[in-house]
């Protein structure tokens, strides 16, 4: 009998979605995400608080950051901050982490795994690397290096069952010696072991188009960071809806992208204050952007 209700419910759906237009039934589908980072200095002194009020605002995913030497996640294991996402209605498709001795030591790739068993215990999909330090990626011969290690990291991430991405910045397309750091990871690491994940605001803060990424290499960037760009300040975050990054345009490509989690990521400029900014951002990006 209960079977025979799921079925009918499911149909019920599928009907639903067939006789509306498909782009609202997609915009119905789609889950709108939010970085953890932007909410950092709130999720340090009380994290339930903080995922509660994620959940509150309408988020319905999360990506991870903060993960300690000690294992834990804002003070809580990872299996009790997995029951926090849980019992929030939130799921968390992907985690910054940086898997040190594997990219910088050429390590034997044990910490990536010790990362890919804190992302079954999450629910992630994705690995994601974060962010390099100045003195990591100062020549392109780094680069070369780490586009091959993490090659071997996406193999063990592929091994367990994951996915590794990465994440950029703006420093990654400054020119050296006449390249680009991120062509080199574009070029040089496995697209079917090395997703990327695209901050927009990064991107267009180096004077690029995301849209030329996303044509150059179609259904590698599952993920991306929606956060937008002051009007009067290029250095500093706003509100999305509020700054001058027409996302409008640039998500009209997202099936070109394969962009399947939109994150909201906001780390300064709140108005007038960091929970009042996420419920904005949300509202704007839900009714605005996932059409």
């Amino acid at each position: 009998m209960n079977a025979r209700r799921n079925f009918i419910k499911q149909s019920a759906l599928l009907s639903t979605g067939l006789a509306m237009n498909p782009s609202e039934f997609l915009k119905i589908q789609t889950k709108v995400g939010i970085q953890l980072y932007s909410l950092r200095d709130d999720i340090e002194k009380n994290v339930k608080s903080v995922i509660s009020k994620v959940a509150a605002a309408g988020y319905k995913e999360v990506e991870t950051y903060g993960l300690s030497k000690e294992g834990q996640f804002f003070g809580l294991s990872v299996s009790e901050f997995a029951q926090l996402l849980k019992a929030n209605n939130l799921t968390s498709p992907s985690g910054h982490y940086l898997p040190e001795k594997m990219l910088f030591e050429n390590g034997d790739g044990d910490d990536v795994k010790k990362l890919c068993e804190v992302g079954h215990t999450l629910g992630h999909r994705y690995i994601v690397i974060p962010h390099l330090e100045e003195d990591k990626r100062k020549t392109i011969d780094q680069y070369k290096a780490l586009a091959a290690r993490m090659n071997i990291a996406g193999k063990i991430c592929r091994n367990a069952g994951l996915q590794l991405a990465y994440h950029n910045h703006d420093f990654e397309f400054l020119q050296i010696n006449g390249q680009r750091g991120y062509d080199i990871f574009m070029n040089e690491t496995d697209k079917d072991l090395v997703k990327l994940e695209l901050d927009l605001y990064w991107v267009v803060s180096a004077g690029l188009d995301p849209i030329d990424f996303f044509k150059k290499q179609p259904g590698r960037f599952p993920m991306v960071h929606v956060k937008d760009m002051d009007k009067a300040d290029r250095t500093k975050n706003t509100e999305i809806g509020n700054g001058s990054i027409n996302f409008k345009r640039i998500l009209a490509s997202s099936a070109v992208a394969g962009i399947k989690h939109y994150y909201l990521e906001q780390e300064n400029n709140y108005v007038p204050d960091t929970f009042t900014s996420i419920q904005k951002s949300y509202s704007y990006i839900r009714k605005n952007l996932l059409k």
